[in-house]
């Protein structure tokens, strides 16, 4: 046929439909309304023909009555009228003796969507709703939902509702879950269908008749039924036993999420059921589905912020394929970064190395961006590697691993050295502001020891006019006056340069800032020195990657969700997650560790508890204590290594200052105590805060193993309700200290001769704590100096934490030797 404008074809199209000869021979008529449909389809408005479909329609050829009624269905809201039409068609279809045309009839009149045809569509839904046929059954089912739809401010029909209820039990079930279907719809201001004892154990033994969307549904519908006892509990997570393994992702999904909502107060339940899906999981990352591994691999994550030792053993599974798109291996990164430890570690540097260099610049600054958060803890394989990038002179390369060596700088600052080698030469192959930030931040907290420092610098002043980024500006101010503090010399005339340009900058950030500068120069070299180079962390001390376990229930509610898949790679990456509440045992990295730590002074606590874990205060560590209360430790409200840092020598300049009357009177409390633990510094910090994690004890920082002088620094809150007068909450402190051997006799010898107030504000037996201190010097055993701070002070609670503190301690030399 030539090709026809849209007029023309409908035109021709109406001429073909009118023609008796083609409507007497049923094969040609029907090509005619195909044609009609493929117009349709190609985008033609065919609107016109609205008047010949419904004469189309009536006729006994199926195929045919289901183009028109796709037709019908499309153009229906335009022709309200000529609508009424078909209905006399459609009621008369309806009582046709094959369930398939009635089946048609009643979908497509529920489909016209017409407010003014209500009453003629009730009727003969209702009566599809007692068909002999089941799939007329299906159909009138959700057109009751659909009429629904059209009139939500309708009161609802309380006797379509009880034959709704009564279709829970119809033998098809796809007619079952259709009526949960709709009956959500239609009760959605109720709070949608109620599921009592009866519905929720019928739906639970027709589990296995249903499909897979079947099962799902009926799945999150049972999330709101509540067992009435513990045995009829058990009972119900014995049927969903098998679909928790299930082989279709979706079914073990909304499985184990209906699991962890009826376990919510059995975590070890809860976790159980998370080591079930762990087969079925890896199995989905492996699917030849892009989005079914995306969505696999989303909720993989949310399950290793509760057990991260869930995969430990299957990181292989994780390795990045050369058909996997980008999007897919930044997920896999991600996961193999919460899979890190000793065994594996240099494995999965290795292999994030290789994405280094992929084709894709978004994949390889995402590999650099992992191996930076790994370089936390493994800190020296980790350097090496970046610098190693660096020679490559690759613009996205460089600016990756110097925005990655930005972050190392500030909570690794040991490594120094290392990152002023590097930064040689990496100017010329930058051109995105990003990466010229972090070499400027780089360059203005290590200028001291590059010596092309100012000449790099004055390349980036000279072109500073030509500069469109404003954040560019801002650090290069801020990276020339720390220069010009110290190599005043060699920067002294540029720095002018730079605040004269800037202040008369339009940008008013950038003005503002120079102005602050320039001013701040007035007051004097010192007090710019005070308010720019502030003191800086411990140079031997390191932040730990690892975040505290969270309970199941944080993230049980978002599970098989779309708030997984949208969850942004920002909270993902971050250090510091979500620890609102007291958080429960579990493991962090050692699963052995819990089975020889001596609980037996722990009372654990349900996770509906405020607390997490609750300590009697024991009196053979004590001695003359009053009777057990309980104790119980939380991380919440975290601690930031800054404030930790701020705290910590608040205090100690306070207490260096005061006198001990004073000191009495503060409401804080200092402790000293020496407690046996002969492997505690050759340990990985990983094991460390597995350990310390186990009884809510958060480690921040620490020194490399086999460092001397080694240090832990940690904090915790304590909740003690002893008496009426002790403070409902208190945080402590606390730093773990070794050094050496030598340095160790001298400090017990010290201890000796003190006055034996190492508490301050509280008594000890003087004699008793000599007497202890000077056995252990005598059989040469290796100690570690432990120093609390609390506050607000209360005694009692800062012993007990001490006593749980020394048993973690203990346990884990106990493990090592």
């Amino acid at each position: 046929m030539p090709y026809l404008s849209s007029d023309d074809t409908v035109k021709e199209l109406r001429k073909t439909l009118s023609n008796p000869s083609v409507q007497s021979d049923p094969l040609r008529y029907r090509n005619a309304v195909l044609r009609v449909i493929r117009a349709l389809s190609q985008g033609v408005d065919v609107s016109g023909l609205f008047s010949e479909m419904v004469k189309a329609c009536a006729t006994v050829d199926v195929v045919q009555k289901k183009l028109v009624y796709v037709f019908l269905c499309c153009y229906a809201a335009l022709h309200p009228e000529l609508s009424l039409l078909v209905v006399n068609t459609l009621r008369k279809d309806c009582q046709d003796s094959n369930p398939m045309v009635r089946s048609l009839a009643l979908r497509n009149m529920s489909n016209l969507r017409l407010p003014g045809l209500l009453e003629y569509v009730e009727q003969p839904v209702v009566a599809g709703l007692r068909d002999k046929a089941a799939c007329v059954r299906r159909v009138a089912v959700l057109g009751c939902a659909k009429i629904h739809n059209l009139q939500p401010n309708r009161d609802v029909d309380a006797a379509v509702v009880n034959e709704l209820y009564s279709l829970l039990r119809d033998l098809d079930p796809v007619v079952m879950v259709n009526c949960l279907r709709a009956l959500e719809e239609i009760l959605k201001e109720e709070g949608g269908v109620a599921i009592n004892k009866p519905i929720a154990h019928h739906l639970l033994n027709r589990l296995k008749e249903c499909d897979v969307w079947g099962q799902c549904e009926v799945l999150s519908v049972l999330r709101r039924y509540q067992p009435q006892s513990e045995e009829e509990l058990f009972d119900i997570l014995s049927l969903l036993d098998a679909s928790l393994v299930s082989s279709h992702p979706p079914v073990m999904a909304a499985t184990l999420r209906l699991f962890l909502s009826l376990c919510s107060g059995l975590p070890a339940v809860s976790v159980a059921a998370l080591e079930r899906v762990r087969g079925p999981l890896l199995a989905a990352c492996g699917s030849t589905s892009r989005e079914l591994r995306f969505a696999a691999l989303c909720h993989l994550q949310l399950l290793l912020r509760s057990l991260p030792g869930l995969l430990r053993a299957h990181y292989k599974r994780f390795f990045c394929g050369y058909t996997d798109p980008a999007y897919i291996k930044q997920r896999k990164m991600e996961v193999l970064v919460e899979l890190v430890n000793d065994e594996n570690v240099l494995i999965l540097l290795d292999e994030l190395k290789g994405y280094c260099t992929d084709v894709n610049t978004i994949t390889a600054q995402a590999a650099i961006s992992a191996i930076g958060r790994i370089g936390r803890s493994y800190s020296d394989k980790c350097l090496e590697i970046l610098t190693g990038l660096l020679s490559l002179k690759q613009e996205h390369i460089t600016s990756a691993v110097l925005q990655t060596m930005r972050d190392l700088g500030s909570v690794c600052p040991q490594y120094n050295d290392t990152v002023c080698l590097a930064l040689k030469g990496c100017k010329e192959v930058l051109s995105d502001s990003q990466g010229r930030q972090s070499l400027l931040w780089l360059l203005g907290v290590y200028g001291e020891k590059v010596s092309s420092a100012p000449y790099t610098l004055e390349v980036f002043i000279d072109g500073v006019r030509s500069e469109t980024s404003p954040g560019v500006k801002m650090e290069l101010l801020t990276t020339t006056m720390r220069l010009f503090l110290n190599r005043p010399a060699e920067t002294q005339d540029m720095l002018g340069r730079l605040l004269h340009y800037c202040i008369e900058e339009t940008d008013m950030s950038i003005r503002d800032q120079a102005l602050l500068y320039y001013r701040l120069l007035h007051c004097g070299i010192d007090e710019t020195r005070t308010v720019l180079q502030v003191r800086r962390s411990d140079p031997l001390l390191g932040v730990l990657i690892g975040q505290p376990v969270e309970p199941i229930s944080h993230w049980a509610w978002r599970f098989n969700t779309l708030e997984t898949l949208e969850e942004s790679a920002a909270e993902t990456e971050s250090t510091n997650r979500r620890s609102s509440e007291h958080v429960t045992f579990h493991p962090r990295s050692n699963p052995d560790l819990s089975d020889t730590l001596n609980f037996h002074k722990f009372e654990v606590v349900p996770s509906g508890l405020d607390s997490a874990s609750r300590c009697p205060h024991p009196s053979a560590d004590a001695p003359g204590s009053s009777l057990a209360t309980p104790l119980s430790l939380s991380l919440s409200p975290p601690v930031s290594p800054e404030e930790f840092e701020r705290l910590w020598l608040q205090q100690h300049s306070l207490h260096s200052e005061q006198g001990a009357e004073n000191r009495e009177q503060e409401d804080e409390l200092n402790l000293q105590e020496w407690v046996q633990s002969p492997a505690v510094p050759d340990c990985s910090p990983q094991s460390l805060q597995a350990a310390m994690q186990l009884v809510n004890i958060q480690t921040l920082a620490f020194t490399p193993p086999h460092t001397l002088p080694w240090r832990v620094y940690l904090y915790t809150h304590t909740h003690h309700t002893q008496t009426e007068n002790s403070p409902h909450s208190t945080l402590i402190l606390g730093e773990l200290l070794y050094s050496g051997e030598a340095n160790q006799r001298e400090e017990l010898k010290k201890s000796d001769c003190g006055s034996g107030m190492n508490v301050e504000g509280g008594e000890e037996d003087v004699d008793h704590k000599q007497r202890r201190d000077s056995a252990k010097r005598e059989r040469g055993e290796q100690v570690v100096k432990v120093t609390l701070k609390q506050r607000p002070g209360d005694i009692k609670a800062l012993k007990d934490f001490l006593t749980i503190l020394t048993t973690v301690l203990q346990t884990m030399s106990s493990e090592r030797t």
